[in-house]
């Protein structure tokens, strides 16, 4: 009795490291998301609008599409910055500097890109920081000025509206006013800066607690006088911006009602332009070709069509039911 109530001690002795071991659970590593790109209070940039779920495809082309128009508007900066780098790469003979000269090439390269996309995880919603020379205002009102002509073509499938932003900064009421004083000093606190007729637009989203009224007046306030507001025949119009906990502001000119407030998919389809594939890659053609098909239908269908696709379900299930 003794010799086997011994073995079955040292039989479960044995089997606890056993037990405790398959009690442990792996864990997912965490990730370390500190390098990827964000919104920083004085960035300026551009938000983007455009089709539900193609916010992945929207900021492809509108990276490409963004530089296209950078190359046209101000020449290729970004190869006049480079060239000093790739001179000293070819130079250096030790092998440990020259990697360790390319891996800061590469992350120098992202900090000296004009257009940066930063992820907000809000639905059909995008941001592109920007530095100069891009200006954001008059960037996207070139770049709509430039889709009215009739010889330009239409390269995005997905894009709705761009949104300028000069100055952002958190969604407080402080940082209201000191973005506010920012961007307005330019425009409407200079010496020589003459009467002009205004409008405040806002847009929120995604943020409960700053009100469009109060907005509203208290830019209004900051604009002060001898300006006077005029709702409809407007000098500058000034854009306020409110996602999440992000807010941006920027002026415009009366051009933004005849620009279609920015929007260049009705830019597009008032001119009843396509798609040019030409300029773009095989995997956004199958893209646009499979979403064009995809919402072709759902566009031109009618509540009769679909009450007589239901009828014949309907019969067709009746049937194999007999």
């Amino acid at each position: 009795m003794d010799d086997s109530k011994k073995r079955k001690m040292e039989g479960s002795s044995s089997l606890e490291p056993m037990d405790k071991k398959k009690k442990k659970q792996w864990q997912m590593p965490k990730r370390n998301f500190s390098s990827a790109p964000q919104i920083e209070p004085g960035d300026a940039g551009i938000w983007v609008t455009c089709d539900m779920h193609m916010e992945g495809l929207c900021t492809i082309e509108l990276r490409d599409f963004f530089n296209e128009c950078a190359k046209s508007f101000y020449g290729d900066p970004l190869i006049q910055d480079t060239t000093p780098e790739l001179k000293a790469k070819n130079v250096s003979e030790d092998i440990e500097a020259e990697i360790n000269q390319e891996i800061k090439g590469m992350q120098d390269s992202k900090e000296k890109a004009l257009f940066v996309a930063v992820k907000l995880e809000i639905p059909c919603v995008l941001f592109f920081k920007t530095r100069e020379p891009v200006e954001p205002v008059s960037f996207v009102q070139r770049i709509c000025e430039e889709a009215i002509g009739k010889e330009a073509r239409k390269t995005t499938r997905f894009v709705r509206r761009l949104t300028p932003t000069t100055h952002l900064g958190k969604a407080s009421d402080k940082s209201l006013e000191e973005v506010a004083k920012a961007v307005l000093a330019p425009v409407f606190h200079t010496g020589d800066a003459m009467a002009q007729k205004f409008a405040i637009r806002t847009t929120i989203r995604n943020n409960h607690a700053m009100k469009r009224d109060d907005i509203i007046k208290r830019v209004a306030d900051l604009v002060g006088g001898p300006h006077t507001v005029d709702l409809k025949n407007y000098d500058r119009l000034i854009l306020v911006d409110v996602y999440r906990n992000i807010l941006g502001m920027s002026v415009v000119g009366p051009s933004y009602e005849t620009l279609k407030r920015f929007n260049l998919a009705e830019i597009y389809d008032a001119s009843g332009r396509i798609v040019d594939q030409q300029n773009l890659t095989g995997s956004e053609q199958l893209a646009v070709s499979g979403a064009q098909a995809t919402h072709q239908p759902i566009a031109e269908s009618s509540g009769k069509e679909h009450k007589s696709v239901r009828r014949t379900r309907i019969v067709s299930s009746s049937q194999q039911t007999r």
